[in-house]
């Protein structure tokens, strides 16, 4: 009964999903929407002098982490967006944090917490008091004897650096409700659920990501510092040019080598070479970590590398492996607005958006 009359409506929270990237901050509003996870509201902040000074990155993969200027730049978008909430979610890039894969005998959980405790210390680089552990079991392996085995993925970050993230989203004005490592999220946002055995590679400015995921589960992670910024440096380098321009050029002509366009391909497609030959050793170093997995059925490439004319069907080619483009709005609503801007959207807002997917599975 309800004497009052009184309406009751279940309020739905809107969350953000942000992405501090080597060069640029992205971020992501989301709600629960009709049917999907709705986003409302986007907003990206390019680092200003990334192009013009080679370097002048936000972070790297040597643990820095330009705190200020990160917060200066989360401030401004956060005011330039001017959301509905202040609950956060923001990921770590993979060449901050420690990830190893190990085995254990068959046992019970609780067996394996107490091993896990005993042996994590001859892996992790730093001491115990100074990182933040979590793990997961990813799959089974059998030897040539039979004996079975658990693998274990074991992730290690500093806490110091969850201490600059947190510094960083109070003096934004924001809750940061979890941080959780870059390649996790990509596995939320592009594979979800799908049995298929996917590589996905995130091609960001200055750092290219390389996940493995088999049934939707992340089994293993690369790295690579060749990356966006070095195919406009190669560019401007060539062409005796400003980066800025350079990443023009980049983005007008891709790697098509169509007409006027093949000089600069030809300029291009080494470094493009680059991140396939990482691809390759890290597919090696994979199926040699897990001999019995399924072969990879294809690749999803992510990261603003990704709208890179031409690159989809260069790397298809070069790997032999289907290759398509990120696509993570497949799985929200969005304003009809937005409809012309989703192919180029897709891949830059992979991250954020796996972040605050979690909030809606």
């Amino acid at each position: 009964m309800n004497p009052f009359g009184l309406v009751r409506q279940k309020i739905f929270p809107s969350y953000l999903g942000v992405d501090i990237g080597t060069a640029s901050i992205k971020a992501v509003e989301v709600k629960q929407g009709k049917q999907l996870p709705q986003l409302v509201n986007y907003g990206v902040l390019q680092s200003q002098g990334y192009l013009a000074r080679a370097g002048d990155i936000l972070q790297s993969s040597n643990l820095k982490l330009s705190e200020r200027e990160i917060t200066d730049l989360l401030k401004k978008l956060i005011e330039e967006m001017n959301p509905g909430t202040k609950e956060a979610m923001a990921s770590i890039p993979i060449f901050s944090v420690f990830m190893t894969v190990l085995d254990f005998p068959e046992m019970s959980q609780s067996e394996l917490e107490k091993s896990l405790s005993y042996q994590v210390r001859q892996y992790i680089p730093l001491p115990l008091s100074e990182v933040a552990l979590d793990w997961m079991k990813i799959g089974e392996k059998q030897d040539e004897n039979g004996f079975k085995y658990q693998q274990v993925l074991l992730i290690s970050v500093p806490q110091g650096l969850i201490k600059k993230y947190q510094n960083i989203f109070k003096a934004a004005g924001l809750n940061l409700r979890l941080l959780e490592i870059e390649s996790l999220s990509l596995a939320r946002s592009l594979v979800g659920t799908d049995p298929t055995s996917t590589i996905i590679v995130d091609i960001g400015s200055y750092s290219t990501s390389i996940a493995f995921v088999i049934k939707g589960q992340l089994m293993f992670t690369g790295h690579s510092d060749f990356a966006g910024s070095s195919i406009t440096q190669a560019l401007a380098n060539s062409l005796n040019i400003s980066p800025i321009r350079a990443e023009e050029l980049k983005k007008e002509n891709g790697i098509a080598g169509f007409g006027p366009s093949h000089e600069l391909s030809t300029i291009m497609l080494p470094f493009v070479d680059g991140i396939i030959n990482e691809i390759k050793k890290a597919q090696f170093n994979f199926s040699s970590q897990f001999p019995g997995v399924p072969k990879s059925e294809r690749l999803i490439l992510s990261g603003g590398g990704a709208n890179l004319v031409g690159i989809e069907r260069y790397v298809e080619k070069e790997l032999e492996l289907p290759t398509i483009k990120a696509a993570p709005l497949l799985k929200f609503e969005y304003p009809s607005e937005i409809e012309p801007l989703v192919g180029e959207l897709n891949p830059v807002f992979s991250l954020p958006l796996g972040l605050v997917l979690k909030e809606f599975s």
